[in-house]
């Protein structure tokens, strides 16, 4: 019996980390995916701006739960711009090196990108978009009419990935983190994945939302799905959204 789980916590202990790219003098990769000049672009309501209910964080907390039933109401384009920006929203950029945002990371390395597979959002065509966070916008990604049943699909036929107003997707860009950890730094893309999700889950409580985490996709068919290759970038977590 195959025991990668033990062997990848064993190699990826902190004994182990040896000199780092940074360490080294490489330059650091990109803080964010850049969007091409003729990729279309959506301006998002500046997060500031948005009323959302005010409720308190043991509120938030005792309320989440995780739902798979939505009702057909849509999300507005202000309510996805407000819980994006509870998921990585952007605070300061430090010399265009690092950014400060609303979840943790490692060395504030932040190496996850969000991709947005929109069903019901006010505003918004069907498709698959992905998030700029340092400019609050979102790019268009894949507008076919069959992006919804391939990630359907590629999380098990789950009907709620479709069903949902949003599927928050989002993907790890390693070498954003391993540049200054290594490889002990793919174990930090999983614990950034977990404070983003659980962000998630409470910044719905105040749009009145409930949240599923997913883990269980087949990589090989969601990678190509959204257009990474699964070794540069690949999907390490998603969540559906909707309406209570």
């Amino acid at each position: 019996m195959s025991e990668t789980g033990k062997e990848f916590m064993k190699n990826t202990q902190y004994r182990y980390l040896g000199r780092s790219d940074q360490s080294i003098g490489y330059p650091q990769p990109p803080l964010e995916k850049e969007a091409n000049d003729k990729d279309r672009i959506t301006y998002l309501p500046k997060p500031n701006k948005i009323q959302v209910e005010d409720i308190s964080l043991r509120q938030a907390i005792e309320r989440r739960t995780s739902i798979r039933n939505y009702i057909p109401e849509p999300l507005s384009l202000e309510e996805l711009s407000f819980l994006l920006w509870c998921t990585q929203g952007v605070k300061e950029v430090i010399r265009d090196a690092v950014t400060f945002r609303t979840v943790p990371s490692a060395g504030a390395r932040h190496a996850l990108e969000t991709y947005i597979l929109v069903n019901n959002v006010k505003g918004l065509e069907k498709g698959m978009y992905r998030f700029l966070p340092i400019e609050h916008k979102l790019v268009e990604v894949n507008m076919n009419k069959d992006i919804s049943d391939k990630i359907k699909h590629a999380c098990l036929d789950q009907s709620f990935v479709k069903s949902s107003a949003a599927t928050f997707i989002w993907t790890a860009v390693p070498y954003r983190m391993a540049w200054r950890y290594g490889q002990r730094g793919y174990r930090y893309l999983h614990l950034d994945a977990g404070h983003v999700c659980q962000n998630l889950y409470l910044g719905a409580e105040s749009v009145n939302c409930g949240v599923c985490a997913i883990a269980a996709f087949l990589d090989e068919e969601i990678n190509p799905a959204i257009g990474v290759d699964g070794e540069n970038e690949f999907v390490i977590y998603v969540a559906t959204l909707g309406k209570k």
